[in-house]
């Protein structure tokens, strides 16, 4: 038996190319449970994963896809039985583990949690890495202090997957929105997810001199980093936190400690790759009931797996707004 899958191979000039492939079933990776994939979707890491180089690839050939969701067909963990809709998002799979570009994965029991009541495998996969780490985000931010009446949240990289997904769910839950973007083209599009103001790039985007500017955001979900995120810690308010869950612009922070050391700024790294359990349940439970699925219906651009290689590379320019929905099996 044979199954449909993007597969990325490299050359033997160290070059990758990806394409669609049958490919034969015993080529699966030997996990415990079986999934038939619906539904992938694309990330930052899975750009990096497609495009040349191969990215975070350590072995080839190679089926990318950081998320999937879909029905288990076979399983010997306790935990699932044929026929349970799952899904999974993160765990390396996708880049060390063969993943969701495909319409079959076989993987580890403990890497998946129940479909979440209220979602389809779709609506799952319009959330993706992406979404679930906007909510551990807002999560986060609340377990600190937040709340709608501490006064405006910033939202940085606010049309890209994260930051669409955090701005609806902080306009749902009564917070003012004030949404960061480089493309005028996106205004609209953040508006309708609830923004309510918008924030062009180039006025956040270099840091200052001086440490600290104008108290002004009670909370911050930074999905940039670098230069922008050093600027936005001396914007804060006192005592006030910045979720940190991205570095589209650079790993390094030309920050100082004084934000922290006067306002008693709080920078809350958030990492959805490795969460355990029960915090993966707590999010997908606080996605199933705040996230407006209207809102994320207008978040949706449907793919098929031959785009993707396209899609990887838009990703990676910052040239993909609100989230990809991938039906592997068109």
């Amino acid at each position: 038996m044979t199954f449909k899958a993007l597969l990325v191979d490299k050359d033997e000039d160290g070059k990758t190319h990806a394409s669609v492939q049958e490919i034969e079933e015993n080529r699966l990776p030997d996990g415990n449970v079986t999934v038939a994939v619906d539904y992938s979707t694309l990330n930052y890491k899975d750009g990096l994963c497609i495009g040349p180089g191969g990215g975070l690839v350590k072995t080839y050939p190679h089926v990318p896809g950081i998320d999937l969701a879909g029905t288990v067909e076979e399983s010997s963990d306790d935990w699932y039985k044929p026929g349970d809709k799952v899904v999974l998002t993160g765990w390396r799979v996708g880049e060390i583990w063969w993943g969701g570009y495909a319409q079959k994965a076989c993987v580890k029991g403990e890497w998946l949690v129940p479909l979440p009541d209220g979602l389809t495998t779709r609506n799952a996969m319009a959330v993706g890495t992406a979404g679930f780490t906007a909510m551990l985000a807002v999560m986060a931010l609340e377990d600190h202090g937040l709340k709608p009446e501490s006064g405006p949240v910033l939202v940085t990289g606010a049309a890209g997957g994260v930051g669409s997904v955090a701005t609806a769910i902080l306009a749902n839950l009564g917070y003012e929105v004030a949404a960061v973007t480089g493309r005028e083209s996106t205004w609209d599009y953040l508006k309708a997810l609830g923004a309510s103001t918008i924030v062009p790039r180039d006025d956040v985007n270099e840091t200052v001199k001086r440490p600290l500017e104008a108290e002004t955001w009670a909370g911050c979900i930074d999905a940039v980093g670098g230069p922008m995120l050093a600027r936005v810690l001396g914007q804060m308010k006192y005592g006030a936190s910045v979720a940190a869950v991205g570095l589209a612009g650079g790993a390094s922070l030309p920050a100082t400690v004084v934000p922290f050391l006067l306002r008693g700024v709080n920078l809350l790294g958030i990492d959805s790759v490795m969460r355990p359990y029960d915090g993966r349940i707590r999010a997908w439970e606080r996605i199933a009931k705040d996230l407006p699925m209207d809102k994320l219906e207008d978040m949706i651009q449907p793919a098929t797996l031959s785009d993707l290689p396209e899609l990887g590379a838009q990703i990676l320019k910052g040239g993909v707004k609100g989230r990809v929905v991938v039906d592997v099996n068109k």
